[in-house]
């Protein structure tokens, strides 16, 4: 059985072995997602809870996906805080453990995840992702439009460089 479903920042710690588990199975596969190789689940635990924190303070929304009660995908949402961005929001780590793929589970993490912002008055999100990934491939299935390429953005685990495409999302009305 799959739920998806947001956590608090109690529940975010609670789920730390989990999501742990997800981001180093995410990173050893070859995803640019802000972390170098070597990389464990213990190299995640620090990220996990300044997650947990930023989901505390209210700036942050973090969703995740579990099968049979374990946490099997996981995305957020930095609720921009500037006064000039009041209406949006950037989705970042969109991680689903490669045991889980082919589930749907993107889809339903990022429906989640946009109808609860947009339940918080966003009207636009934004993402980057690596260029020519896997990932970047469904963003577009999902209603998202691609707004650009920067060449050599960030690195992938294993050192090389990595172009970065950036996407956005009209969730609701603009003002």
């Amino acid at each position: 059985m799959i739920n998806i479903r947001l956590l608090d920042r109690q529940e975010t710690l609670n789920a730390l072995p989990d999501l742990c588990d997800v981001l180093s199975d995410c990173v050893n596969g070859g995803a640019s997602v802000g972390f170098m190789l070597p990389f464990g689940p213990d190299d995640a635990c620090s990220f996990w809870q300044d997650v947990a924190e930023a989901v505390g303070r209210g700036t942050t929304l973090h969703a995740v996906a579990e099968r049979d009660g374990k946490v099997v995908g996981t995305v957020q949402v930095g609720l921009a805080t500037k006064p000039n961005q009041p209406h949006r929001g950037d989705v970042m780590k969109l991680l689903i453990h490669r045991t889980a793929r082919g589930l749907g589970l993107s889809r339903r993490l990022m429906a989640h995840v946009e109808a609860e912002a947009a339940g918080l008055g966003r009207t636009l999100l934004v993402l980057d992702t690596a260029t020519g990934s896997e990932a970047e491939a469904i963003y577009p299935r999902f209603g998202w439009q691609r707004a650009g390429v920067i060449p050599d953005f960030a690195l992938f685990p294993d050192g090389r460089y990595c172009d970065t495409t950036f996407f956005y999302k009209r969730i609701g009305p603009a003002e």
